[in-house]
């Protein structure tokens, strides 16, 4: 209930801000989006954001931490983006950018429709569902602002996005691409755990071939490239995505590559201690075990995420030698934790 007042309340101040909003959140400091960190009064959490560029050129990793997200202080929004082809960089920094706000508008506009319609003693029982059509409502404006913009092309461009949004103990996880959320808790016998929040959404998993497929676009391996499936278009070969789900790459949205968001849901518990948001040249090298302990056995919470960071990049120089590292960047929420 507190959360629903909380989140109509947030509407009518966000709504005052108009076009001010970003400079007004800037100004107070509540958004990241940079390597650092970021402490949540409201929230209880503390983000740390780090980003490394690979080998292979221009970063096109960016991520963003928005503490009080919606002028909610128990709220907070994190995101991490991968960009790939020319221009993915800024198709990465477009979709960053662009997502939480259409997000917070539609969610906003949902809850205060759903608390006319139901009164505001229901709202609370349909929470997760007014966050997840909201979701999906963003994330198709958002590729179809990208579609119609004239300063980026997009056609063989695109990003992944995963992001959460975490109200008081509820947390809503959205993915679209192949970067992966993974959850620390702590299990009955006092060990911490690593639990899988998202699906890597590459080209070969069942459903999405299958939807692929369906719409004549072909997934396979190059001959040099064992494993590693792409999409392809039906005549030629490309562009040989390595992901089912993107913003942008418009050259293949007709051949079953979507940008619609997996959307999940978990209640945070006093078990749980931090969430891992991270691209997939993190994952390339490191299991969710792995980097659950990293994360856990740094002294100083602020350094989680470079340091988890820089063990992937040692990882990739181990693990694959003679293969160009790629950029590496991850967002470390840690909950409970009071800000000093």
């Amino acid at each position: 209930m507190r959360q629903i007042s909380s989140m109509l309340q947030g509407l009518a101040r966000s709504m005052s801000l108009g076009k001010e909003r970003k400079q007004a959140e800037e100004a107070q400091g509540t958004v990241l989006r940079s390597s650092g960190t970021l402490w949540g009064e409201g929230s209880e959490t503390l983000a740390a954001a780090c980003s490394r560029r690979g080998e292979k050129g221009t970063n096109q990793d960016t991520s963003i931490v928005w503490e009080g997200y919606g002028c909610q202080d128990d709220t907070i929004f994190c995101g991490v983006f991968d960009g790939h082809g020319q221009w993915g960089h800024y198709v990465a920094k477009a979709v960053r950018e662009s997502l939480p706000q259409r997000l917070l508008c539609r969610w906003q506009e949902a809850v205060a429709l759903a608390s006319l319609i139901d009164g505001e003693k229901r709202l609370g029982d349909c929470q997760f569902d007014l966050l997840r059509q909201s979701y999906l409502a963003a994330a198709a404006a958002v590729d179809d602002e990208l579609r119609r913009s004239r300063r980026l092309d997009a056609v063989n461009s695109g990003c992944t996005a995963l992001s959460i949004v975490k109200q008081g103990d509820l947390m809503v996880v959205a993915n679209v691409g192949d970067s992966r959320a993974v959850l620390a808790t702590t299990s009955d016998d006092g060990d911490v755990t690593a639990v899988q929040l998202t699906v890597d959404f590459k080209p070969d998993l069942p459903q999405e071939k299958a939807r692929i497929t369906q719409c004549e676009g072909r997934v396979h391996c190059l001959d040099d490239e064992p494993g590693v499936h792409r999409v392809w278009v039906p005549h030629r070969e490309a562009p040989g995505l390595a992901m089912s789900r993107a913003f942008g790459d418009y050259c293949v949205k007709d051949y079953g590559v979507i940008s619609a968001p997996e959307v999940t849901q978990r209640r945070i518990t006093a078990q749980d201690q931090f969430v891992i948001l991270a691209t997939d040249g993190v994952w390339d090298v490191l299991s969710n075990e792995e980097a659950v302990r990293i994360v856990a056995a740094t002294p100083d919470r602020e350094k989680a995420a470079k340091r988890l960071v820089e063990c992937a990049v040692r990882g990739w120089r181990r693990k694959r030698r003679g293969v160009a590292v790629d950029d590496c960047s991850a967002v470390c929420l840690f909950f409970h934790t009071p800000a000093p």
